[in-house]
């Protein structure tokens, strides 16, 4: 009897670097073909896939190179290609094939598509452009940080986008402005990020006492308990259970899984506004703060930006270390510089310039209700991403009725425009609005508003003239 034959198995791609497996396929009937590719890292993790359908190319070699687009929609940068596409030679006698195309290009990426997939924080960590606490990569070349609030950081699709200014529209009732500042400035220094802030107190320093402290996460009782083991000697097993039969093929990815869910949480924090951040991280030598309290003209201010982003500029390799800029109520009443319309509006356009050419961040909160119309609509035009935020007032009836959960929310967060790079695509939101909440009285949270039943909406009326079993009276429906 001949010999069984083997299964085949995935051969794994050296460490730290990821594996695509790409396949072309030709149609009998038409003049089409199909390329798909599976990637993965060196552990078997899975990455990301993708599949196209060309019209009129038929080629082998040229789909699977087409099919190539995974490596830009994923960010790699170093990675193998496996093949099983003969080597047909070209018209000057060299070798076209996927692993000779992705040889040409070194490695980087060809081009960026707005067709993304979402990569992991552990392959942008093994490439050879390492990022620094609290940077993570995205489609397109993106590079966020995090705003300080997990959930906004999900509805801007990663955070706030290095290169960008994001602008705050302030509520005239309430200071609510602030719970996002304090959030986007705490997080930046847990992550010892470079951190510049601006406000019209005559000693801005004293304002981070105000920022709070990250929540106590579980996870470290969490590994503890699997460290030390339960009463009977056994570790703990966090996390679902698998059948002993395939219990081999997700060990490594299950540590990776892991792993992955921890640097996860580690770039965005939840913050209890209960407690203030620790003193010792506040006297980091990293921080500066700006006076913009009876200040004439702005053009300190911004001669200490243009020092501060000259210290982060953007490097395409090398460690994406981001620094963090916050002016609080720019155009504040309080300011020297009040009422000079053209000169704020020329310094956000210099910031914005330096910014977009650094790997920096800028948050400006201001009251737009001090400005003219004109004025405004220039500040909301000259934002990369745009927000306003308003407070609910204490006793509103019919906002109650409308609106369920509303006696925890505290305000509504409304995103007028989203920051992006390297894309046409526009952003298209699932909602813009959002309510404020306060998870345990502590930790903000945003949440899609909900619209309350309406009174005898849980069930038909008997009385209802529009039911389609009265039919005694009026008319009968007609479908």
């Amino acid at each position: 009897m001949p010999a069984p034959r083997s299964k085949p198995a995935w051969i794994p791609s050296p460490t730290a670097i990821a594996k695509i497996n790409v396949d072309a396929a030709i149609s009998k009937t038409g003049n089409r073909g199909a390329a798909a590719a599976l990637c993965r890292d060196h552990n078997g993790i899975y990455l990301g896939a993708s599949s196209i359908i060309f019209q009129g190319i038929t080629d082998p070699a040229a789909l699977e190179t087409l099919a190539m687009a995974l490596v830009d929609d994923l960010g790699l940068t170093r990675f193998f290609v496996a093949s099983d596409c003969k080597q047909p030679t070209a018209e000057d006698g060299s070798r076209s094939t996927p692993m000779a195309a992705a040889a040409g290009a070194g490695g980087q990426a060809l081009g960026r598509s707005s067709f993304s997939r979402a990569a992991s924080s552990k392959t942008a960590s093994s490439s050879s452009s390492p990022t620094a606490s609290g940077v993570k990569l995205g489609p397109n070349g993106a590079a966020f940080v995090s705003s300080g609030i997990p959930d906004l950081d999900s509805i801007l699709g990663g955070g706030f986008l290095l290169g960008s200014v994001v602008m705050v529209m302030e509520d005239s009732d309430a200071p609510h402005h602030l719970l996002l500042l304090r959030a986007f400035m705490a997080q930046g220094i847990v992550h010892k990020q470079p951190l510049l802030f601006a406000g019209p107190m005559k000693e801005p320093r004293t304002f981070l006492g105000a920022l709070p402290a990250p929540v106590a996460s579980s996870k470290e009782d969490a590994r503890q308990r699997a460290v030390t083991g339960s009463s009977d000697g056994r570790a703990s097993d966090e996390g679902l259970r698998i059948a002993w039969q395939y219990r081999k093929y997700f060990g490594d990815e299950r540590t990776s899984s892991a792993e992955h869910r921890d640097n996860k949480q580690e770039f965005s924090n939840d913050f209890d506004l209960r407690k203030p951040l620790e003193r010792h991280l506040l006297n980091a030598q990293h921080i500066e703060c700006v006076s913009t309290q009876d200040a004439d003209t702005l053009s300190d201010l911004q001669d200490r930006c243009s020092t501060f982003i000259s210290r982060h500029p953007r490097k395409d390799g090398g460690n994406l270390n981001a620094g963090r800029i916050a002016i609080q109520s720019l155009c504040a009443p309080q300011c020297g510089y009040f009422g000079k319309d053209w000169d704020m509006v020329s310094f956000i356009r210099s910031l914005k310039a330096m910014v977009r050419a650094s790997n920096a961040v800028a948050v400006i909160t201001f009251p737009y209700t001090v400005l003219s119309d004109s004025f405004c609509k220039r500040w909301q035009h000259l934002a990369d991403t745009l927000m306003s935020i308003k407070a609910i007032p204490d006793e509103d009836k019919d906002l109650a009725k409308l609106l369920t959960g509303y006696q925890d929310m505290v305000g509504f967060l409304h995103v007028h425009k989203v920051a992006q790079t390297n894309s046409q695509v526009p952003v298209i939101l699932e909602a813009s609005t959002f309510s404020l909440k306060l998870r345990k009285r502590r930790s903000l949270v945003l949440e899609r508003l909900n619209q309350a039943p309406v009174d005898g909406s849980s069930g038909p009326s008997s009385g209802a003239s529009g039911s389609c079993s009265s039919s005694a009276q009026g008319s009968q429906l007609d479908f």
